[in-house]
């Protein structure tokens, strides 16, 4: 079945939105308190970005999660190595969620660093599966990539710092 045969489902779209949001949004609950408190009191590299770049940086990223997630969702029927990949991407998902936890309520740094190193061979792998059915969908993950890449290394950063 060919990408331009497929007809837009409007609520499967606002789910596959939804997840990352709310993924997101519990990620925040376990940043919230954190970012005010302890996360001021860290050393910090020269690159740290300003604290109101997050936001609206994971607020994008998760919609652009969302679109190709959907991307992928409707081409469930016709294509094999869909459940991998989505295995994979709510696996990325999970471990997203996990790397806020670590960080900022555990205010565990070094486990937070082994773990967005998992988070990113994650999400390239994701990206590859993706990509391999429907390339729009992988190519939506490339802005993710870079910024976990960046904030890989900031919390390398702020680890060898503290």
């Amino acid at each position: 079945m060919n990408s331009k045969n497929q007809k837009f489902q409007f609520l499967p779209f606002i789910i596959c939105l939804l997840i990352p949001l709310a993924i997101g949004a519990l990620g925040g609950f376990f940043t919230f308190e954190s970012v005010k408190t302890w996360y001021i009191t860290l050393n910090k590299p020269s690159f740290n970005p300003p604290n109101g770049i997050f936001g609206p940086v994971w607020t994008t990223l998760y919609i652009l999660m969302g679109i190709s997630s959907y991307l992928i969702w409707q081409k469930r029927k016709v294509i094999m190595g869909y459940h991998l990949a989505f295995f994979t991407y709510i696996l990325q998902l999970i471990l997203n969620l996990m790397w806020s936890f670590l960080f900022f309520y555990q205010r565990q740094i070094g486990l937070a660093l082994v773990e967005i190193g998992v988070l990113l061979i994650t999400i390239i792998t994701t990206a590859f599966l993706f990509y391999r059915i429907d390339k729009r969908a992988g190519l939506l993950f490339i802005p993710y990539i870079i910024w976990v890449s960046f904030a890989s290394y900031l919390t390398y950063s702020i680890y060898i710092l503290n």
